[in-house]
């Protein structure tokens, strides 16, 4: 039985061959030994997207001699990452891309050499993270950490107690990702003020604005209580020094599949469990993939860059960083995710592929696609919003090997809703060709997010509605209210501007949703008769 460890892959690579795996082509202890020594890239947050995707791009870089430093992944937040995934498998990972017709595509990705925490109270990990930023070598830090993991404050505007701690305790012993990353850049900046660039890779709108002010603000909190000088603040805010580049990721690297499991430990790879961590990351040495992948970066780097450009990604210009973003976000892919995981969880979906063989929600996400979103897409030039949205409808959201959940999707909505549904409808508004008040699947799919916070299916039986931070409140507004029910106060959510980013009754839209909630609402079985109505 195979295991992923560097001896296996050495000593027995033709057993690999024969399980067709392919497996690195540069010489690791070179590679090793150069990132020792004069590290260049160091990424934040250890998760699959990072060691499927971003990993596995350098490794390209390495396999063609376009690199010779490999990548130091850190975690921030689930130490037990690099505990049971990297370290027991020599921070290897086996990569296998899936597509729609069932083809497995596997590789071992080899380009991380080193798997560390960011936790202060592991010495010898806290030294070589010291070491790394200290070195003038350090190119970049890259993250993808989830928005989350930016945020400095709550949903009431105040810091939140981690930070408020981590602001008091100065550079010394920082727990936020962002004071942690601020306390490091603090170091290189006493070491020599060295240039390098930090580049969000999480799928969030202008991540690398987000990135900036989490690390300013803290620098900017502790320069105010005399922890650091005026001179580390102005360090990070010198563009000839320190940039945050904008990008957009898109890639779908779900929790590990059981039938990716059985499929390796048939192909003779043993060892390959699914781990849930005590901070519930579902992970395993296997990273399951869709083919798909694109990330846009704004080439705006100071000290260097990894030639990423060889593997396909592609850099360009901050406007059209923005504008790919805005295609993907508000037009293109995530709109549709959301209408499919809202009314997935309400008629007993589990999987993103088997709606899409459900004609009534393949109907649903085209109108929004094709007829809805098109018209008004932000066309960025350089990939075709068309075929963007081909390549979602047809292959990727129709991958069966994809495991992925529209509970999993229907997760924090309330802070999506403006940006996947309100942007469209405001270029609605803005255009004199245009009428809101003509859009149907957009204020339908709307109408099912309201219909989906009783947490009542469409048979009448409660489910566990995902996380979302502003869950108790919107509840609130639907105390009380019971299929069958034609009135009650869903007008407080669909009027609230803060959610849509616009006045949805002002611009004969919110008469609509209501009207159609309320169709919704009639009995078991109205959100399917109600979709059926608006989509056929």
């Amino acid at each position: 039985m195979l295991r992923l460890t560097r001896s296996s892959i050495r000593n027995e690579a033709a057993s690999w061959k024969a399980a067709g795996v392919e497996l690195p082509k540069f010489d690791y202890d070179t590679v090793a030994q150069n990132t020792l020594e004069k590290p260049e890239w160091v990424h934040f947050g250890a998760g699959n997207i990072f060691r499927g995707f971003v990993a596995n791009a350098h490794q390209k870089l390495l396999d063609s001699g376009a690199a010779d430093t490999g990548i130091i992944a850190a975690e921030t937040f689930d130490f037990e990452m690099i505990d049971k995934v990297y370290k027991p498998y020599d921070n290897l990972t086996l990569l296998v891309l899936m597509n729609a017709r069932g083809d497995f595509q596997k590789k071992v990705v080899s380009s991380i050499v080193e798997g560390i925490t960011a936790d202060k109270t592991r010495e010898a990990d806290d030294r070589r993270l010291t070491e790394i930023f200290e070195n003038p070598s350090l190119q970049m830090a890259s993250f993808t950490i989830t928005e989350k993991g930016y945020s400095l404050t709550g949903p009431n505007g105040r810091y939140l107690g981690i930070v408020e701690k981590d602001i008091a305790g100065g550079p010394e012993q920082p727990v936020h990702a962002m004071s942690i990353v601020a306390a490091l850049a603090y170091k290189r900046y006493l070491k020599g003020a060295y240039p390098m660039t930090f580049v969000s890779m999480d799928n969030c709108s202008h991540n690398g604005d987000k990135l900036k002010n989490g690390i300013v603000t803290i620098a900017k909190e502790w320069s105010a209580k005399g922890s650091v000088e005026a001179g580390f603040v102005d360090y990070l805010l010198n563009e000839q020094l320190i940039t945050f580049p904008l990008s957009m990721i898109d890639k779908i690297t779900p929790r590990p599949s059981e039938t990716v499991q059985a499929a390796l430990l048939e192909q003779g790879i043993g060892e390959m469990d699914v781990i849930v961590t005590s901070k519930n990351t579902y992970t395993a040495p296997f990273v399951n993939a869709e083919i798909s992948e694109y990330l846009v970066i704004e080439d705006k780097f100071t000290n260097g860059r990894p030639a990423l450009e060889q593997a396909g990604i592609i850099f360009t210009d901050r406007d059209t960083v923005n504008n790919i973003e805005t295609m993907k976000v508000t037009t293109c892919l995530n709109p549709l995710h959301t209408a499919l995981a809202v009314t997935g969880c309400l008629l007993g979906y589990t999987l993103i592929a088997d709606e899409m063989k459900d004609d009534t929600l393949r109907k649903l996400v085209e109108i929004i696609g094709y007829k809805e979103g098109l018209p008004v897409v932000v066309d960025p030039g350089i990939i075709s919003p068309k075929q963007f949205l081909d390549e979602v409808l047809k292959e990727r959201f129709a991958n069966p090997f994809i495991p992925d959940a529209p509970q999993r999707i229907a997760t924090d909505t309330s802070q999506k809703v403006g940006i996947r549904f309100g942007e469209t409808i405001k270029s609605y508004v803005r255009r004199e060709d245009l009428d809101p008040a003509d859009l149907t699947a957009i204020p339908l799919a709307i109408a099912v997010w309201c219909r989906y916070l009783l947490g009542v299916d469409d048979k009448g039986e409660a489910f566990t509605l995902s996380p979302d931070p502003l869950l108790e409140t919107l509840q609130g507004h639907l105390q009380g209210v019971k299929l069958g029910d034609t009135s009650s106060n869903v007008r407080n959510i669909i009027e609230d501007e803060q959610l849509f980013g616009v006045k949805l009754y002002d611009i004969g839209l919110g008469g609509k949703i209501e009207g159609m909630f309320y169709e919704l609402l009639a009995g078991p079985g109205a959100v399917r008769s109600t979709l059926e109505k608006y989509v056929k």
